[in-house]
């Protein structure tokens, strides 16, 4: 009996080329790894970026309240003139703006996140700049914290 093979069947000495099950797993490990520690943070990056829309919607409406209040001594409507800040929501960014509650001397302005994680915020301010931050966590992620001195732009709180 013969053992050798034909010639049309080399056999190849040597490593193989390609990978090992055992080295590709190793490299879904690594990337499952940095993929957990990765995604968080770019996550709350992006909202970080969002939120950038309630304050400066909520400091555009206070700065246009002061106007009309310098104009016409009042936070309501006087005569033909209406405030810039009314009952009606306003889409600001991923935002509604609306404010409520305004008398002569006072006004309260909130921004509320509109959709997906954004839907736990809700920025607060008055006719004194007094800045609320309220964050319910989920939607929002437990990494933002509520601040009732200051709008929270950032994780970690105040």
């Amino acid at each position: 009996m013969n053992t050798q093979l034909p010639e049309h069947f080399p056999m190849r000495y040597g490593r193989s080329q390609g990978f090992t099950l055992i080295e590709l797993m190793i490299v879904v490990a690594i990337v499952a790894i940095l993929t957990t520690i990765a995604y968080p943070n770019y996550r709350d990056y992006v909202i970080r970026g969002q939120l950038v829309d309630a304050t400066q919607g909520l400091s555009a409406v206070r700065a246009n309240m002061e106007r009309y209040f310098q104009d016409n001594r009042s936070y309501i409507a006087v005569g033909a003139f209406t405030p810039p800040c009314t009952a009606a929501v306003v889409a600001y960014g991923r935002f509604n703006i609306s404010c409520a509650g305004s008398t002569a001397t006072t006004f309260t302005a909130t921004a509320v996140g509109a959709a997906g994680p954004l839907a736990g915020f809700s920025f607060t301010v008055d006719q004194a700049d007094n800045q609320v931050t309220v964050v319910t966590s989920p939607p929002a992620p437990t990494t933002f914290l509520s601040c009732g001195t200051a709008w929270v732009t950032k994780t970690g709180g105040c």
